[in-house]
């Protein structure tokens, strides 16, 4: 497949200042995408979205809290207007509490569901007007080897990534008559700061070789965006050669 078939698309991502979807952020544009870079981190966004440009990509920067409903339709309006159109949502922010049920705060269970599930249905629900209007569109939502199998003290990320799963695979049959594909892609172990958490809480960090570049995982997700529009890649496993979580 050709990355030219991407080429003038509007990319919208969430959780674009850092980790896979900077990497993804920065595939797209590869692609010849413009792309809009949405992230909490206002700073982390404009830096990301900076060096698009220093790379003569269109590029955008929104801050958001992917969690609440009316920045979300900003965001997702912004896009449009700023671009024309909106042809790729990549939901890719996500957060953990690495806690057992029984310490993990209520706080804590309905932020880790709320940014990570609420927030693809939030962007999915504003970008689906703007897709039917066009007759095409491609929504990604990034899960994860949480969303197939599960281990001890990450309850919540387990239910919001199984939920992300089985929400992809809904959206996927609504969007189908209006030529709106959906796809999860589900990642192994990467090296980005999501382990970060693991430093602070003392928990033993996964070997590095163990851990896949996040690079190649965004251009997973580019890959799956240039399966030509006849057909539909529902799902995508990608892991480390060595990843011990396999489903």
């Amino acid at each position: 497949m050709d990355t030219n078939s991407l080429k003038g698309k509007a990319v919208l991502v969430t959780g674009a200042g850092s980790g896979l979807g900077e990497a993804t952020a920065r595939a797209f544009a590869r692609a010849g995408c413009a792309v809009a870079c949405v992230d909490i981190n206002q700073e982390a966004a404009g830096r990301v979205s900076n060096a698009l440009e220093a790379q003569d990509s269109k590029s955008i920067a929104i801050q958001c809290d992917v969690s609440d409903a009316a920045p979300v339709h900003e965001a997702v309006q912004l896009t449009y207007t700023r671009f024309g159109r909106l042809d790729i949502l990549v939901n890719c922010a996500a957060i953990d509490h690495t806690l057992s049920v029984e310490e993990m705060t209520i706080e804590q269970w309905d932020q880790v569901i709320a940014v990570n599930l609420r927030g693809p249905f939030l962007f999915a629900k504003s970008a689906l007007p703007l897709m039917r209007a066009q007759q095409a569109g491609h929504i990604i939502n990034i899960a994860s080897t949480a969303a197939t199998r599960a281990w001890a003290n990450a309850a919540a990320y387990h239910a919001s990534k199984w939920g992300l799963r089985g929400f992809s695979r809904a959206l996927g049959v609504e969007g189908r008559p209006d030529g709106i594909r959906v796809t999860t892609i589900i990642p192994g172990g990467m090296r980005t700061h999501f382990f970060d958490r693991f430093v602070e809480q003392g928990i033993p960090m996964p070997e590095e070789q163990n851990l896949q570049d996040p690079a190649t995982v965004a251009d997973a997700i580019v890959y799956a965006a240039m399966v030509p529009p006849a057909s539909s890649l529902q799902e995508m496993i990608i892991t480390p050669i060595t990843e011990t979580s396999w489903p």
